[in-house]
């Protein structure tokens, strides 16, 4: 079955900056066969060169976004491989502090996502703790809606394939998980007469592996015969296909915008609702800019029409580039998409050094678009598990408090609600290079266009 006519989904590689994304992602193209044989020999003797042969895999996605980024492409970071059942589109979601912002707007187009944690003394726990980039892309992960989540636990050839610590680090994974509402069951495998223990997340094992090494990514590992559980491959192909809203109203948010000789002003982004079709007229919102769609492509291939999780590039006439940027959304003029003059949102406080008030004024990440905000009203506090009002009118909120808050953006910006258009209606809130809290679209106050 050709990549085309598989079904495609986003894929969110989520973790602490150490613990190994990269390679597993690397090894898995190679795998995949998404690398040939020849490139990988190429990126082998760079790394031999070096002396850094363990960053091979890494070194994979390095020079992919390196030779992408010579020539015009959709989506610079965004590497694709296959399963049997799928075709992906990898999200690479870096880890380190300042690019949790790329993350966010990365993870709001993710459909399912892997967890990457560290089975190493000491990286495991740098990420779980307060501080950890492990306990941060959970906590997004989680409000900007990902359901599915694949858990692998990596670098297991640095300690000794050790069934003991991967079930002291599976217990710590699932205690944070479990706390965010995700579905975890403990599982049990039996070997040689032996009963072992895991955890599993929406009824798939957290899989122990060495991406080093590919130990379980593709096939089962002779070093752990402990685990029986599926391969991370396996795992993928478990993953379910999210329900595509075809027949909601046109929503693209956008992430780039080119001009092409000879073609002319091609937005770039991702199909979250609706159907577009060639010939359709489109507008652009906030800037309030209709055009006429001439031709749509996906990864390099002319379609007709392009459908919910497609990344697009669409030639507009009757638009200039100057006349758009990074964070409009397109819609149909029908219904076109909702400039918000201040929203109502549910939030979770992830991290404050001291207390949220009324007049806050933090930065808005809300699908591709980043803008100044500011907090008008404090509404309620809510019991962060059950969702229940603890608190009307609170004075103040912090770190670890969830609420409802009036917000105001303080340049036009694009919000839905986040039960009508789930991908523009979660958002994040930044401030002093961390992501201070998450949130939901309850309702949306319409501005006036003109």
């Amino acid at each position: 079955m050709s990549s085309s006519k598989k079904p495609h989904l986003n894929l969110a590689i989520l973790g602490h900056v150490d613990h190994g994304k990269s390679t597993l992602v690397g090894h898995l193209m190679f795998l995949t066969g998404a690398i040939d044989e020849k490139t990988m020999r190429e990126i082998e003797e760079m790394a031999k060169k070096v002396g850094k042969e363990s960053f091979k895999f890494a070194w994979i996605l390095d020079k992919y976004k390196e030779e992408r980024e010579r020539g015009l492409t959709i989506d610079v970071s965004h590497v694709k491989f296959e399963t049997g059942k799928y075709f992906f589109t990898i999200i690479d979601c870096p880890g380190h502090r300042d690019f949790v912002k790329n993350m966010i707007i990365g993870t709001s187009q993710a459909d399912a996502a892997i967890l990457v944690v560290s089975a190493h003394k000491g990286e495991f726990e740098a990420g779980i703790g307060p501080q950890g980039q492990t306990r941060e892309h959970i906590f997004l992960a989680r409000t900007l809606g990902i359901g599915q989540v694949v858990v692998v636990i990596n670098k297991m050839d640095l300690v000794n394939y050790d069934y003991k610590r991967y079930l002291e680090v599976a217990e710590g994974v699932a205690k944070l998980l479990k706390l965010l509402g995700y579905k975890i069951t403990p599982v049990e495998w039996e070997h040689e007469g032996t009963k072992y223990k895991g955890y599993a997340i929406n009824d798939i094992p957290f899989i122990p592996v060495s991406a080093l090494y590919g130990d379980n990514l593709i096939q089962k590992s002779p070093k752990m015969p402990w685990y029986k559980g599926p391969t991370v491959v396996e795992a993928l192909d478990m993953l379910k296909e999210p329900p595509r809203p075809i027949d909601k109203p046109l929503r693209i948010p956008i992430q780039d915008v080119f001009t092409i000789t000879g073609v002319g002003t091609v937005p770039v982004g991702r199909v979250e609702s609706g159907v577009l079709k060639v010939g359709d007229k489109v507008v652009f919102m906030p800037p309030n800019k209709v055009g006429e769609v001439r031709s749509i492509e996906t990864h390099h291939v002319r379609i007709d029409e392009a459908k919910p999780g497609d990344n697009i590039g669409f030639n507009v006439r009757g638009i200039s580039k100057d006349d758009l940027r990074r964070g409009d959304v397109a819609g149909h003029p029908t219904h076109p998409p909702t400039v918000a003059e201040e929203f109502v949102a549910r939030i979770f406080i992830l991290w404050h050094p001291t207390a949220i008030g009324v007049g806050y004024t933090p930065v808005l990440h809300i699908h591709t678009a980043t803008v100044p905000a500011k907090i008008v009203e404090l509404i309620a506090k809510l019991d962060p598990r059950t969702g229940a009002v603890v608190e009307q009118k609170p004075a103040f909120l912090k770190q670890g408090d969830a609420a409802v808050v009036r917000i105001k953006p303080l340049k036009p910006v694009v919000v839905e609600k986040y039960s009508d258009f789930p991908g523009l209606g979660r958002f994040a809130l930044r401030d002093m290079g961390r992501t201070v809290a998450a949130g939901q679209v309850i309702e949306v106050k319409p501005a006036k266009v003109t």
